[in-house]
């Protein structure tokens, strides 16, 4: 007589809990503690005031009161001849002062890169050091050695039968003089930065195109050139972007002055903000100058950038 087994169904498997969302504990929280101060600092100081900015270039100030005039602002930059003069201006110092300084950089890059030269770590800090001299201290010892009547440079061109040099007072002199200044204070910094680019250039590139045949100056427009588009590039738009904004030079040498010869943007800029008190308008302008900025420097990148 034989007994059937009767087997037991298994138990069903239950399904294993969906986790849920990783609680903030106080390790997984303290990265945004620490991160929080920083961010509340980017906030208050540099989001806030480029939104409210905004907010100015769409009022203007009517009978002491803000009134909403939505894009008037920007429509008065097309028709103020003041403005357009700023903008001339800052484009000659743009494609004259800085190709001029960046050639000059480049130059004393190779310089203080070659091993010909003596005590090459003094050459580069005396030409680092105007860089660390600050923008209204060099401003000002500008604007006494340049001075007409009583500066050092007219002094040493009258001193060998030369005629003074009319520098800050007329308008295609106190152009050279902002360059002279812009070229002495900004060629330096570019120049390091330039030679930290060219020093990691391998040295095989050269000896090849020393076998090759190619000269001194084969191998500075084959080998040097291009190893130093990165930096060129950087360089560029830094340059560009300094120059647009250009502001304290030119203010503290003329004023924007002679007959509006070194007016720039910037300084009509903080014209209109602090002498007039139309901040929406100068609002506007600080917007139109952050586009200009924006384009060119796109078409930078796009010129010099990495075309590979």
């Amino acid at each position: 007589m034989s007994t059937a087994t009767t087997e037991r169904p298994a138990p069903a498997r239950r399904a294993a809990p969906r986790p849920g969302p990783p609680r903030l504990t106080g390790r997984r929280l303290a990265p945004y503690l620490f991160v929080l101060p920083a961010l509340a600092l980017f906030a208050g100081f540099k989001l806030y005031p480029i939104a409210w900015s905004f907010v100015l270039s769409l009022h203007k100030t009517i009978d002491g009161t803000d009134t909403f005039v939505g894009a008037d602002n920007y429509t008065r930059l097309l028709d103020d001849p003041l403005f357009w003069t700023a903008l001339k201006n800052t484009a000659v110092v743009l494609l004259v002062q800085v190709p001029v300084m960046l050639a000059l950089a480049t130059g004393l890059a190779v310089a203080f890169d070659s091993a010909i030269l003596r005590a090459r770590a003094v050459f580069r800090l005396g030409f680092f050091l105007p860089m660390v001299t600050g923008l209204v201290a060099y401003g000002v010892i500008f604007s006494v050695l340049l001075n007409e009547k009583y500066g050092l440079v007219n002094w040493l061109l009258q001193s060998v039968s030369l005629d003074a040099v009319p520098w800050l007072t007329d308008p295609l002199w106190a152009r050279i003089s902002l360059g002279l200044a812009l070229t002495w204070h900004y060629t330096g910094y570019n120049a390091v930065i330039l030679l930290a680019r060219l020093q990691s250039i391998p040295r095989e590139l050269y000896d090849a195109a020393s076998v090759d045949g190619a000269g001194a100056l084969g191998a500075f427009r084959h080998v040097t050139l291009p190893g130093l588009r990165p930096a060129l590039l950087l360089t560029t738009v830094l340059s560009t972007i300094g120059t647009l904004q250009i502001f304290d030079e030119p203010f503290i040498l003329t004023h924007g002055g002679p007959d509006n010869a070194t007016l720039t943007i910037g300084v009509y800029l903080y014209q209109n903000a602090f002498t007039f008190f139309d901040f929406g308008y100068a609002s506007a302008i600080a917007y139109a100058l952050a586009v200009l900025i924006g384009i060119l420097g796109l078409v930078q990148f796009k010129v010099l950038g990495d075309k590979s």
